[in-house]
């Protein structure tokens, strides 16, 4: 479906059932059932010239800019990544407080995860917003997240200073955030930021239902962000990482007052 969907260049792409066939080398039957189904989720809609984009496709306002390039960029080092895991692949970026997820693989097993491409989770929540949101100013995080952070589950982190405690975790790790069973019960997952020359531009992570060690898995989540931001920003995969874009933080004393703060659970 992927496949199918990148064969559009853009929003005003008109394409027959032989043209998806060609852009994508599928055979006429599935081609023809990618198409059908795709058409039923609204991806796609049938016109007189064949099939266009659908309203939910054409919902992602950055359409043919950085979201879609990375879509793209990022379709092949996922596909390695899920066959080489056998985990839920997931590719998101931020907008304001929650994570959009642009793709999911995961064969079989993604059903045991309730995402969606095209839905959005509260971004504290999950691995994949903890990832992009430590490489942000404190500040913004303030701003993006607020001040009341809700919960969707018992494990949700909903108070901002413990919050900021865990993107300070996130940064000492470089940039590998993880999460138990804090966005859907009974799911565990590790992200990677993908890097541009001004910061994140979305993130990568590994799902897996019940309590499967991630650590192990971590490094190939991280690898495969460096892969598709020196695919994106060449320039920037010259440049060491610090001088790059050196990783906000709190000021020594404020860091001192957060890190006081009592959490057990997150310490």
């Amino acid at each position: 479906m992927t496949a199918v969907l990148d064969a559009f260049e853009s929003p005003s792409s008109r394409l027959s059932l032989e043209d998806v066939m060609g852009a994508t080398g599928l055979a006429r039957s599935t081609a023809h059932r990618m198409l059908t189904t795709l058409t039923k989720l609204s991806w796609v809609r049938r016109i007189p010239e064949g099939y266009g984009l659908g309203t939910r496709a054409t919902s992602f306002s950055d359409w043919g800019n950085t979201s879609m390039e990375l879509r793209h960029v990022a379709a092949p080092v996922l596909h390695e990544l899920q066959m080489s895991t056998g985990t839920v692949v997931h590719l998101a970026v931020l907008k304001g407080a929650h994570v959009h997820y642009l793709d999911k693989l995961g064969g079989r097993f993604a059903a045991s995860v309730p995402s969606r491409v095209g839905g959005r989770a509260p971004a504290h929540g999950t691995a994949l917003g903890k990832a992009i949101l430590a490489w942000l100013p404190p500040e913004e995080v303030d701003e993006l997240v607020g001040a009341d952070l809700g919960r969707m589950t018992p494990r949700t982190i909903s108070n901002l200073s413990v919050f900021h405690q865990e993107l300070h975790r996130v940064r000492e790790r470089r940039g590998l955030a993880f999460e138990q069973g804090e966005c859907f019960p009974s799911v565990a997952c590790v992200s990677s930021a993908i890097l541009g020359a001004d910061g994140p531009v979305g993130s990568i992570s590994l799902s897996v239902s019940g309590r499967i060690p991630l650590e192990k898995m971590a490094p190939l989540v991280a690898d495969a962000t460096r892969r598709v931001s020196a695919e994106l920003f060449p320039r920037r995969a010259s440049v060491p990482a610090a001088e790059s874009h050196p990783l906000h933080t709190w000021s020594a004393e404020t860091l001192a007052s957060i890190l006081a703060t009592s959490s057990g659970r997150w310490m």
